[in-house]
C-alpha cells in the first residue's frame, strides 16, 4: 500500500468514526430532544460552514440554475430527514445500514435512466440487500417498523441525490452543498414551524447536556464530511467506499457498549445480506453514476447540455458513491 492509499484509508476511518458519532449522538437525544430539531441543527450548522467555505473562496453560489441542482437538494433532504428520524429510533447500527444501501438503488434508477438491464450479479445483489432488509424488519415489528421503512427511504432518496450530483460536475462543489444545506435547513424549519401551529409539542429538554450533544451532532457531522472529502482526494473511490461501511462496525461497537445492545443472530445476518451487496455493488454503481453523467441523446431530440451555475468556477472533481445520507 502507497502512502497515499494508506493516508486515504486513514482518513476514512477517522470519517467513519465521526459519523457513527453522529449516530450515537442522535440516538442519545431521542429522549431529550425531538429529531426535527437535531436534523435541523445538522442543515444549519453544514449550511453555514459550506457558505463560509464558498463565500472565502469567490464561488458564486448557485440558487435557480441549473434544474437538476434542485433534484439534488430535494432529494438530499429528504434523504437527511429520514436519515436522522431513523437513528433517532432504531439502534444506531441498524439504522446506518439500512441507509446506506443506497448503491443498491443507485444500480435500478441508472438501469431505467440508461434503459439497460441489470446483470445477473446486480439482480442477485438487489435481492440480496432486500433479504437482508427482512431480516433486520423481523426484531422491530412490534412497534418499529415505521423507522426501518424510512430508513430505507433514505437509502432510496440518497441515490436519487447521488444520480443528480453526477449531473453537476460543472457546479462548484461548496455551491451544491450551500445550497443543499440551505434547501434542508429550510424545509426542517418549516415543517417544525407547521407543528408548532398545529399545537404539536416538540420534546426538548434545554439543559446543558441538551445542547452539548447537539453541537457534538454539528461537530462529528462535519468533520466526518471533512475526513470524507480528504479520503476520496487521495484514494481509489470504490476502495475508499468499502471502507466507509465500516461505520456501521463502530455504531454496533456503540450499540454494544453505551446502551448494552444484545444482537441476535438474525440480526447479524441481516446485516451481511445487505452490507455484502452493497460493498460488491459499489464499483458498479460508481460505473453507472458516470454513464449517467455523460450528456446522452434521446432518439427523438438532441440533448441540451444544462447551464452551469457559473462560468468562472472550476470544474469540480469527481464526487464519492459513498457520500451517504449521514454525510450529507
Amino acid at each position: 500500500m502507497d502512502a497515499n492509499a494508506f493516508r486515504s484509508a486513514l482518513w476514512m476511518l477517522v470519517g467513519a468514526v465521526s459519523f457513527a458519532v453522529m449516530g450515537a449522538l442522535t440516538h442519545a437525544l431521542g429522549p431529550r430532544c425531538d429529531w426535527l430539531i437535531v436534523a435541523l441543527t445538522r442543515a444549519v450548522f453544514m449550511f453555514g460552514s459550506a457558505w463560509l467555505l464558498a463565500v472565502s473562496a469567490g464561488v458564486r453560489l448557485a440558487v435557480f440554475r441549473p434544474p437538476t441542482l434542485w433534484i439534488r437538494s430535494l432529494a438530499g433532504s429528504v434523504s437527511l430527514i429520514c436519515n436522522f428520524y431513523a437513528m433517532s429510533v432504531l439502534p444506531v447500527a441498524d439504522a446506518l445500514t439500512l441507509t446506506t444501501m443506497y448503491p443498491l438503488w443507485i444500480v435500478v434508477f441508472s438501469a431505467f435512466w440508461l434503459r439497460q438491464m441489470p446483470s445477473a450479479l446486480e439482480v442477485l445483489g438487489m435481492l440480496g440487500g432486500l433479504f437482508g432488509v427482512v431480516l433486520i424488519q423481523r426484531p422491530h415489528l412490534g412497534g418499529n417498523a415505521l423507522a426501518v421503512g424510512v430508513a430505507v427511504g433514505s437509502s432510496l432518496t440518497t441515490a436519487v441525490a447521488l444520480v443528480g450530483l453526477h449531473r453537476l460536475r460543472n457546479v462548484d462543489t461548496r455551491a451544491v452543498v450551500a445550497h443543499f444545506a440551505g434547501v434542508a435547513s429550510l424545509i426542517a424549519g418549516a415543517w417544525l414551524l407547521v407543528q408548532a401551529s398545529n399545537g404539536t409539542a416538540h420534546r426538548l429538554r434545554p439543559d446543558l447536556v441538551t445542547l452539548a450533544l447537539l453541537l457534538g451532532v454539528a461537530v462529528s457531522g462535519t468533520l466526518g464530511q471533512f475526513c470524507l472529502t480528504k479520503a476520496y482526494a487521495l484514494g481509489v473511490p470504490t476502495r475508499v467506499a468499502v471502507i466507509g461501511l465500516s461505520q456501521v462496525v463502530f455504531a454496533m461497537a456503540f450499540d454494544l457498549w453505551i446502551w448494552g445492545r444484545v444482537l441476535t443472530p438474525m440480526t447479524l445476518l441481516g446485516m451481511a445480506f445487505v452490507l455484502g451487496p452493497t460493498a460488491l455493488l459499489t464499483t458498479q454503481a460508481r460505473r453507472r453514476l458516470r454513464d449517467v453523467a455523460r450528456p446522452h441523446r434521446s432518439p427523438r431530440a438532441p440533448a441540451v447540455p444544462e447551464p452551469v451555475a457559473t462560468a468562472a468556477s472550476p470544474p469540480s472533481p469527481a464526487l464519492p458513491v459513498a457520500a451517504s445520507s449521514a454525510a450529507d
